[in-house]
C-alpha cells in the first residue's frame, strides 16, 4: 500500500522526527548545550550587565561582545584569557587592536567583556598582581 505524502506533512514529519532524534555526538551535544546558555542570555542581559560595570553599549561595544560569544559558542569556554586576548586583538586589528579594545573596556576587554556578555571569566584572567612589580 502506497500513500501519498503532501509537502507540508513530509515537512511536519522530518520536523517531528529532528525533535525526537537523539544527538550521540558528544561535540554536538556541548555546542548545543552552549547555544542554549547563550539563548539564555538575551540583550536585556547584556544591558544589565553593562550597567553595573559603568559601561553605556555602543554598536563598538557589542561587536566585542558578540565575537566573545562567537567563540563561545565554537570553542566553549577559555582556558586562559591571554588566548581571547589575542584573537580579539587580530579581529580589531582594523581599529586599532589592544588599544581600542581597552578603551572600550576598561576594566579590560576580556575580564569585562566576558562578564557583560555573561560568560566564565578564565582563571587569572584579571589578576593585575600576577607579572608586575608592585
Amino acid at each position: 500500500m502506497t500513500t501519498q505524502l503532501t509537502l507540508e506533512q513530509r515537512k511536519a514529519l522530518v520536523e517531528w522526527m529532528a525533535d525526537r532524534s537523539v544527538d550521540t555526538d558528544v561535540k554536538s551535544q556541548e555546542r548545543t548545550y552552549r547555544k542554549k546558555v547563550l539563548d539564555g542570555l538575551g540583550e536585556k542581559h547584556v544591558h544589565e550587565m553593562a550597567g553595573k560595570e559603568g559601561i553605556v553599549l555602543t554598536d563598538e561595544h557589542l561587536g566585542v561582545i558578540e565575537c566573545l560569544r562567537d567563540y563561545f559558542l565554537e570553542f566553549g569556554e577559555a582556558k586562559k584569557g591571554r588566548d581571547l586576548e589575542d584573537m580579539l586583538n587580530e579581529v580589531f586589528a582594523g581599529h586599532g587592536g589592544r588599544k581600542y579594545l581597552w578603551n572600550l573596556f576598561p576594566g579590560g576587554p576580556v575580564t569585562q567583556g566576558l562578564r557583560i556578555a555573561g560568560l566564565p571569566v578564565p582563571p587569572h584572567t584579571g589578576d593585575k598582581g600576577f607579572g608586575t612589580v608592585r
